[in-house]
C-alpha cells in the first residue's frame, strides 16, 4: 500500500488530496485546501503555506507528491505568484525526502477521462466516481489535487 499526496498549487488556496493505493484501487484520506488570507504580506503567505504542508506531509506520511504543472495564464503576476508556492511545495516535499512527480493539466484530463480538454465537471465526476465517494469533492482545488494523485498512482 502507498500514499500519495497531490497538490494543486495556488497562493491564495492549494488545493491538497491525500489517497492510500492498494493493488490498484485508490482511496480517498484526506483532501481540501491550505488557505492564505488576501492583504497578508506574500512572505508570510508562503511561510503559511510551508507550515500547513509540512504538517499535512507529517500526518499523511506520504510516499510520492503529485503536483500538477502551472498553467500560464495571462495574468504574469498571478502566475508568478503560483509558481513562488510551487517552489514551497517542492522545498518541504524535498525536505521531508519526498519525491514529487509533476503532470500538465491534460496528462491529468487524459488520465482520468481519456480526453484530455475534459471539462470540470467530467473531471469531478471522475475523481468521485474512482474514489467511490458520494459526490464530487469540494472545493474543485481539492478534485484538482486529488486528479493529480490519481494519475500519479495510475503511472507508478
Amino acid at each position: 500500500m502507498k500514499t500519495i499526496l497531490g497538490i494543486d498549487p495556488g497562493f491564495g488556496r492549494m488545493g491538497f488530496g491525500c489517497i492510500r493505493v492498494d493493488r490498484g484501487q485508490c482511496q480517498a484520506v484526506d483532501f481540501g485546501v491550505v488557505t492564505t488570507k488576501a492583504g497578508e504580506e506574500f512572505g508570510y503567505r508562503l511561510k503559511q503555506i510551508a507550515e500547513d504542508l509540512r504538517s499535512l506531509i507529517r500526518a499523511s506520511k506520504p510516499s510520492l507528491v503529485a503536483m500538477e504543472k502551472l498553467f500560464f495564464t495571462s495574468n504574469a503576476q498571478t502566475a508568478m505568484r503560483v509558481a513562488e508556492a510551487r517552489g514551497v511545495a517542492y522545498l518541504i516535499a524535498a525536505e521531508e525526502g519526498i519525491p514529487v512527480i509533476e503532470f500538465t493539466p491534460s496528462q491529468i484530463k487524459k488520465a482520468l477521462t481519456g480526453d484530455g480538454r475534459a471539462d470540470k465537471k467530467a473531471m469531478e465526476r471522475m475523481v468521485a466516481l474512482l474514489l467511490g465517494l458520494p459526490r464530487s469533492p469540494k472545493p474543485d482545488d481539492a478534485a484538482d489535487a486529488l486528479a493529480a494523485a490519481i494519475t500519479a498512482a495510475s503511472v507508478r
